[in-house]
């Protein structure tokens, strides 16, 4: 496989064909901030805070999914990307109803988290106040949509890892969430086999399990690595 050069917020790499920026940042020692993206499933860019700057490319490009090409010159952290990158964050908070005082991922949300990273303490635009509802009919875990960002790493890790496809995304445009099933409730769906990657890969307080209290949730990300690395070097193949 050939080898791209490139410059990466000053500093020349060099990366195999075929690795997104995202990947080539992180080999680089350079931090390129995400929501969406989760080490082991596919990236799809739905969160847009990885969005980048390429010399000669006048709109902004999603670094996880997009491919290094010979030459590039990349920025990372200009004062327009941090510009952009916390107002996606206000928005995100604008359109759901994120109470941090009241979620169980108060203190592990990593929404919260790139609130303070960006900068943000407040909004400039006005809350929705959707009320999107929540589904308790599991037995062990819950879904409360107000917190949902739609970052479909649940839809993707039960899909890609688990294989179970209980997850997807229901609607268009800003009506669109998360359906279980065939937008059944999620207790009803026999497909799903309660292995909770769901609940380790959301990124807020959506996705819970029943019994959390405020700042009591924290998710096994190890499980997750561990089952893709697993299957790449086919470790359970005879």
């Amino acid at each position: 496989m050939s080898v791209k050069t490139l410059t990466i917020d000053g500093n020349q790499i060099a990366v195999e064909e075929g690795t997104t920026i995202l990947e080539a940042a992180k080999e680089a020692g350079v931090h390129i901030p995400t929501l969406c993206h989760l080490e082991g499933v596919t990236d799809i860019g739905a969160c847009r805070l990885c969005l980048v700057e390429i010399s000669g490319v006048k709109k902004l490009l999603p670094a996880c999914v997009t491919q290094v090409a010979e030459g590039m010159e990349i920025q990372t952290q200009t004062q327009k990307l941090q510009e952009y990158r916390r107002m996606l964050v206000e928005l995100l908070f604008s359109e759901g109803n994120h109470v941090c005082a009241v979620c169980v991922a108060n203190g592990n949300c990593e929404l919260q988290n790139m609130a303070v990273e960006v900068g943000m303490d407040h909004t400039r635009f006005p809350y929705r106040f959707p009320d999107r509802g929540m589904d308790l009919s599991h037995k062990q875990f819950g879904i409360d949509h107000n917190r949902c960002i739609l970052c479909t790493r649940c839809v993707r890790v039960c899909d890609e890892i688990e294989g179970a496809h209980v997850w997807d995304v229901g609607s268009r445009g800003a009506a669109c969430y998360i359906v279980s099933g065939l937008n059944q409730p999620w207790g009803e769906v026999d497909a799903c086999t309660a292995c909770g990657k769901c609940v380790d890969a959301c990124p807020t307080g959506a996705i819970f399990r029943k019994g959390a209290t405020v700042a009591e949730m924290e998710r096994d990300r190890s499980k997750l690595e561990f089952l893709v690395n697993a299957r790449e070097n086919k470790q359970w193949t005879r």
